[in-house]
């Protein structure tokens, strides 16, 4: 500490010293972590992180005590919340060319992205996907993401228009194809079981009908609603690597689970996966607007980081990095941990609450991550069980899904998919969803359980 003489003149050698060792021990935390850039094993205290974060805003430009801005994009606020809420940081991260550019006018805010995006890295790798070599944290959600990485794979391959993807019914994995300007070649689920699952045969045969030049991805699954489970991603991955297709994997939500990141490792070690795409929403509880693109060649992520245009927001890397560091991998590692905790209970009272009424939880054993049960006693012949859904929502649950056997056709940009929200033109079960994800607690299940028992008990007795 610079000044330690005059202050040892002002209040002593004893108190000065003391106070000299609890700077230097936190000063301390703050040069292991720009030295070794890795996940600190015990998380850092609000004191500890707000210093790291307020040193850091001062090498932004803006903040400089000389400095005078008279250029277009100066990082001035009108607002003094809205400064205070981005620690004085407005300049984004990355230039014109590439995402993950130093920004000259921002030293700070480019090293809270390169802080941010080391930090994951090595989360990635501790917690299942040791094989992964690079990890970028961009300002957009998973299915803007999902688009640059597929526009990035088409640069590299002229001829190709269509992507190769295993239906999964929701709305941002099928547009992120449609907004790249793509062809979808939607392979259908088939089922095994209470499982739905990949069409590797189809996926095969579609290949060799358009050839593998003209793919541009296969883009699959980890994380999804039951009763779809997970994509048999160890079998893609070696159709990617035989006929040399990019291999691109939504994990949107699938941090949460050892089953999804086992999944990408063997599939990066046996054949091809070529990037895997997470949210930072829905993995480290930051507001939405961000996700994490990850993969086993630094080449591959460069060049998606070199193909989005313009400069980025760094609030999500801002809000990755100091959840990171709040928590610690050991804080990381006990959420993971009581999740996979709660999701075994939440499957348990699921059962006890089906056996009332007549109702049985589907077998998707592999789905580590959300759980169905049927609703076969409620079905009405225009569907309307999935008034369920907003009944519960009305008594405060959010999440759960109600899904009817006689879902109408929805279309979604010309293409037309019967029973939407089931993954499957029939599935055969009217059922309703709800997930374990990484922060929900044994209070949540049970709330949910209690409420579901009272409103289908309700339903139940209406209908007798």
């Amino acid at each position: 500490m610079d000044n330690i003489d005059s202050i040892c003149k002002l209040i002593g050698s004893t108190y000065s010293q003391q106070a000299s060792n609890s700077i230097t021990s936190r000063e301390k935390l703050i040069s292991e972590l720009l030295v070794k850039r890795r996940c600190p094993l015990n998380g850092w205290d609000e004191i500890n992180i707000d210093l790291l974060i307020h040193r850091l805003s001062m090498m932004d430009s803006n903040n400089f005590l000389h400095n005078c801005g008279i250029g277009e994009r100066e990082s001035r606020f009108l607002s003094p919340m809205v400064a205070r809420r981005h620690f004085n940081m407005g300049h984004g991260i990355g230039r014109s060319g590439d995402i993950s550019e130093i920004q000259p006018k921002a030293a700070g805010s480019s090293l809270i992205n390169i802080l941010a995006n080391s930090l994951v890295l090595d989360i990635l790798k501790k917690n299942g996907i040791p094989n992964t070599k690079s990890a970028l944290i961009v300002p957009l959600a998973t299915g803007m993401s999902l688009t640059l990485c597929l526009l990035t794979f088409k640069a590299s391959r002229p001829d190709a228009k269509f992507v190769i993807w295993p239906r999964i019914d929701q709305k941002s994995c099928f547009k992120s194809i449609i907004t790249a300007g793509f062809v979808p070649l939607i392979v259908e689920n088939v089922k095994k079981g209470d499982s739905l699952t990949t069409d590797i045969n189809e996926v095969t045969r579609l290949i060799e009908k358009h050839g593998s030049n003209s793919i541009v991805a296969i883009m699959s699954t980890t994380s999804c609603f039951a009763p779809r489970i997970p994509d048999d991603l160890v079998a893609l991955g070696k159709i990617a690597q035989s006929h040399n297709i990019p291999h691109v994997v939504n994990n949107a939500y699938g941090m949460a689970s050892t089953k999804c990141m086992s999944l990408i490792e063997q599939a990066s070690r046996s054949g091809r996966v070529d990037v895997y795409i997470q949210s930072t929403d829905k993995n480290f509880l930051v507001p939405v607007g961000g996700a994490i693109i990850a993969g086993f060649e630094p080449s591959i992520i460069n060049k998606i980081s070199s193909n989005y245009p313009g400069r980025g927001s760094a609030v999500p890397s801002l809000d990755v990095l100091i959840t990171i560091l709040n928590l610690g991998l050991n804080g990381y590692s006990k959420y993971l941990q009581d999740r996979r905790v709660q999701m075994d209970y939440l499957v348990n009272q699921l059962k006890i609450l089906a056996s009332k009424f007549g109702e049985k939880v589907l077998e998707t054993q592999a789905n580590k991550i959300s759980v169905a049960m049927t609703l076969d006693n409620f079905v009405k012949p225009d569907g309307k069980e999935t008034a369920i859904g907003s009944m519960l929502f009305i008594r405060g649950i959010s999440g759960a899904r109600v899904i009817s056997k006689n879902c109408p056709t929805k279309e979604i940009s010309g293409y037309k998919f019967v029973a939407w929200c089931s993954h499957s033109n029939d599935y055969g079960h009217s059922y309703l969803t709800a997930a374990a994800a990484i922060g929900v607690t044994k209070d949540d299940i049970d709330v949910f359980i209690k409420r579901l028992q009272c409103l289908l008990s309700d339903l139940y007795n209406k209908k007798s």
